[in-house]
């Protein structure tokens, strides 16, 4: 499966949705430099949101995954999307 960069941006921004509506964040806050702190995130948000993103994308995301170690949005989403691709490319 191949992915050209169009796809990928499109995958980011269906995950960025996902993050502001189940993260009730307004979508203009969330930048890519932005903490999970500084955007208000609690451990049950993200929970919410990977779950949400599962069922979207119709693929498990371990909740100790990479996803953890993400610094700021921008390595979240990353780590999502990569997450997302391998998981397809498996199926």
């Amino acid at each position: 499966m191949t992915s050209s960069p169009n796809d990928h941006q499109a995958m980011v921004d269906q995950i960025l949705d996902v993050i502001a509506s189940e993260g009730m964040i307004p979508r203009e806050n969330l930048r890519d430099d932005a903490t999970i702190d500084s955007l208000g995130l609690k451990s049950i948000d993200l929970v919410m949101i990977l779950t949400a993103i599962e069922e979207k994308f119709d693929v498990y995301i371990p909740m100790d995954g990479s996803f953890q170690e993400a610094k700021d949005l921008k390595g979240l989403v990353e780590a999502i999307s990569a997450h997302i691709l391998k998981e397809k490319a498996q199926q």
